[in-house]
């Protein structure tokens, strides 16, 4: 990449310039915009400028680490991906974990409100968009049964076998259990991708065919290293500003006494909007195989990636963490996951799957309010 090409680029990452400019407002008047969190107006405008310039933030790393995985081809392109969104999770949830008071529910909250928003809220409008759209769509099969046949297991024995365990007083499992844990989701997510890019990666295409994808177009190492250095300079204020967010979070469910659900519910809509985006537009664009790779794709990788990363970050922190989810939620958790395996059941899908789904995530918000 030339100087003059390396310029016009770099002109065009303003965004970037938007989050070092945030992060130096909040890294030296932080006590200043924070000392008026008591005032609606100035509690919201703070919350919606943090979560705006992270959220943008997300956007530039995904779009530059698929720049990355293009050059790199597979499998290191989907593992480039893959870490990118994880790490972006895990970093949010840790800064607002280790922030304000200890709140062991705080991961498990994250985890199923993203399970719920991308198997309810996104699945459910990319198959009523599309549906509405192009009537009926088809999707590989063998595919999304090899999803879902990782992230049903993967998610009830995560958020759900806590709460019959008697190890432990609680929702809680053991550190022997908690081990297992995440022995079973590294290996359970490795042998995944292994079938994903190895012999079976005809099951993630449209046809099903097992033929070699076609050729990636050629990139220079320069563009490759550029795209790289961009991908490390976004996710490097996502770190400093999601530590930011968490005062505002705190203030309002400590101070304000609103659910403390709503803490992962925040979290989990920064990490997941930019699966959403893609996931609905190719919905829409009759692509609904590539639709579901990201949306179940996502789904995996917060139940196989996040979960080991956190059990990890509890302990060298000493924060406790608990799993096991209330008894409405494990329904609502249940019934999702049942639904998913009957809506990609047949190979074919249509607005009413679409609407059924959109319906479990308006019963997961009204949980959230009204347990």
């Amino acid at each position: 990449m030339s100087v003059k090409a390396s310029a016009r680029s770099l002109a065009g990452e303003w965004l970037l310039a938007v989050s070092v400019a945030t992060c130096l407002a909040f890294a030296l008047r932080g006590e200043i915009l924070f000392g008026r969190l008591s005032e609606p107006f100035w509690l919201a405008l703070i919350f919606a400028w943090l979560f705006g310039v992270i959220l943008a933030s997300a956007l530039a790393v995904v779009r530059h680490a698929d720049r990355v995985a293009e050059s790199l081809g597979e499998p290191y392109g989907t593992l480039v991906l893959t870490l990118a969104v994880t790490g972006i999770e895990v970093m949010s949830i840790s800064a607002v974990m280790l922030h304000g008071e200890n709140n062991p529910t705080l991961v498990r909250d994250t985890l199923f409100s993203i399970v719920m928003i991308l198997l309810g809220l996104v699945i459910g409008s990319a198959l009523l968009l599309g549906g509405f759209r192009h009537r009926e769509q088809h999707y590989n099969l063998q595919g999304a049964n090899a999803y879902l046949g990782v992230i049903i297991p993967l998610a009830v024995l995560t958020l759900t076998l806590a709460n019959f365990t008697t190890t432990t007083p609680g929702p809680t499992l053991s550190t022997p259990q908690q081990m297992f844990l995440m022995l079973v989701s590294c290996g359970l997510y490795v042998a995944f991708l292994a079938v994903q890019t190895g012999r079976h990666r005809g099951y993630f295409t449209d046809d099903g065919s097992n033929e070699t994808a076609p050729p990636e177009w050629p990139h220079a190492k320069a563009s490759l290293a550029w795209h790289a250095f961009l991908l490390v300079a976004y996710i490097l204020p996502v770190v400093f500003l999601a530590e930011q967010l968490a005062q505002p979070i705190d203030y309002v469910i400590e101070t304000l006494h609103w659910p403390a659900a709503l803490g992962g519910v925040v979290i989990a809509m920064l990490v997941a909007t930019p699966e959403a985006i893609g996931a609905i537009r190719s919905a829409t664009a009759n692509h609904l195989q590539r639709s579901i790779n990201i949306s179940l794709g996502s789904v995996l990788s917060t139940t196989g990636l996040t979960v080991p990363a956190m059990l990890v970050i509890s302990h060298a922190t000493d924060h406790e963490i608990y799993f096991g989810l209330s008894g409405a939620n494990n329904v609502i958790l249940l019934l999702t996951l049942a639904v998913s395996v009957v809506t990609f059941a047949s190979g074919r899908t249509n607005v009413l799957q679409g609407v059924v789904h959109v319906i479990l995530f308006a019963a997961f918000l009204m949980l959230i309010v009204q347990a």
